[in-house]
């Protein structure tokens, strides 16, 4: 069993300016967090991106900097934002030149939110702290936050080389996993106190320590929240593609959530060639969702689907409610408050359509094999009214019940 961890960190982080940034930690609510896959040089399609992950649902978004093309070209991805009305703080990430990029554009370093800073490959030797600590200089000159992330794929070596060597020396008896996750925390503790030592205030830094197999992020991230008070952000570094991906960011990420531990979260999807970004998006605001941490959008309940439904049409009009609902929370959650807490189901037959229709804001149960052609809809528990039709029918009629439910039991916003 873990040991009880405060529900979030003590010490609270502002990522972005005081009237629409984000608090990190100090109590403040999980944070979502994603990435672009743009190549970041191009403004225009990075601008665009951004936005798209912004709207829905991502609080904060990276973007990599890994070239002076890209550096310079941040100041317009972030005026691109701007225009759009986009202030989702933008997070530069840095890896190996960071702190040549950061002095050398100082323009990117002033349009950048925050800075992520990869301890294991920010340099080597006595370099590796005079790299690290440029960077925490220029955090400190433009009073941005930094996240330090540790990565398992490029953990310190001569750390880990030093405490194999150890272990070997004193016969500790301790396995390779045991001595990687620990040189994870003590890579992430030591870079927190130097730059502290630098002269970063503690409400600027953020913590990462990211892999890739779930009980791993588990074990390092239940020791990191003992040994310090810093806001956490979550993620597995590379969870992969499609269900596999998701099953294993929840099983980490929601262990950890429910013991109180994160601050901030990304789930790491490898998208299909083509793919929509978005998708970690929905999937970490979800992830959050069914926990009960926070609601970010209406939640459609549906069934499954068994012998009884072997009509298409309720997965059909399920996945179309969805798509809708999508749609309309960019303009939903600037026009009525509380949009977020609205619930439906899209069922498919009388055994639980009726029941999960009527715990639900708005539902319809839809006729399952051999059961009479109609569809009884529920609003908030009573019987509403009965649609029927053809596919294309009943999608408009419920999606027109749904817009009425929404103007009419939402307070608008002044």
């Amino acid at each position: 069993m873990s040991t009880s961890v405060r529900l979030h960190r003590t010490v609270g982080v502002r990522v972005g300016d005081a009237k629409t940034g984000v608090q990190v930690g100090g109590g403040a609510p999980v944070v979502v967090q994603s990435m672009t896959m743009t190549d970041t040089a191009d403004a225009a399609a990075t601008a665009r991106q951004c936005i798209e992950l912004a709207e829905a649902g991502s609080e904060m978004v990276r973007v990599t900097v890994n070239l002076p093309e890209a550096a310079a070209a941040v100041p317009e991805i972030k005026q691109r934002m701007l225009d759009a009305g986009c202030t989702a703080p933008l997070i530069g990430d840095f890896h190996y030149n960071g702190h040549l990029l950061l002095t050398r554009y100082p323009a990117c370093a002033e349009a950048l939110d925050k800075y992520r800073i990869n301890p294991g490959n920010v340099g080597t030797g006595r370099r590796r702290d005079e790299q690290f600590a440029t960077i925490c200089k220029v955090a400190i000159d433009h009073n941005r936050p930094v996240r330090i992330g540790v990565n398992g794929g490029s953990l310190n070596q001569e750390l880990v080389l030093a405490r194999m060597q150890e272990n070997t020396d004193r016969n500790l008896g301790r396995t390779s996993e045991e001595i990687l996750n620990e040189c994870m925390v003590v890579s992430a503790i030591e870079s927190t106190e130097l730059a502290l030592e630098t002269g970063l205030r503690k409400d600027q830094i953020i913590i990462s320590c990211k892999v890739s197999r779930p009980r791993d992020l588990i074990a390092i991230y239940r020791d990191l929240a003992r040994r310090t008070e810093q806001p956490l952000h979550l993620g597995l570094t590379e969870a992969g593609m499609g269900t596999k991906g998701l099953v294993w960011s929840a099983s980490a990420i929601g262990v950890l959530l429910n013991e109180g531990i994160g601050d901030t979260i990304r789930v790491s999807l490898t998208p299909r060639p083509g793919g929509d970004r978005r998708e970690e998006v929905y999937a970490a605001c979800e992830l959050l969702q069914a926990l009960g941490i926070r609601s970010f959008a209406p939640s459609v309940t549906a069934c499954p689907g068994c012998g009884r439904t072997t009509s298409s049409t309720f997965q059909e009009l399920a996945e179309r409610t969805q798509d809708y609902i999508r749609e309309q929370m960019p303009v939903w959650k600037k026009q009525y408050q509380g949009i977020e807490t609205l619930t439906l189901a899209v069922m498919g037959c009388v055994v639980n359509g009726p029941g999960e229709s009527k715990a639900a804001n708005i539902g319809i149960s839809l006729p399952g094999t051999g059961e009479a052609p109609h569809c009884p809809v529920f609003i908030d528990g009573e019987h509403a009214t009965t649609l029927r039709g053809t596919y294309d029918e009943l999608a408009v009629s419920f999606r027109e019940l749904v817009d009425n439910y929404v103007a009419t039991r939402y307070i608008p916003r002044t």
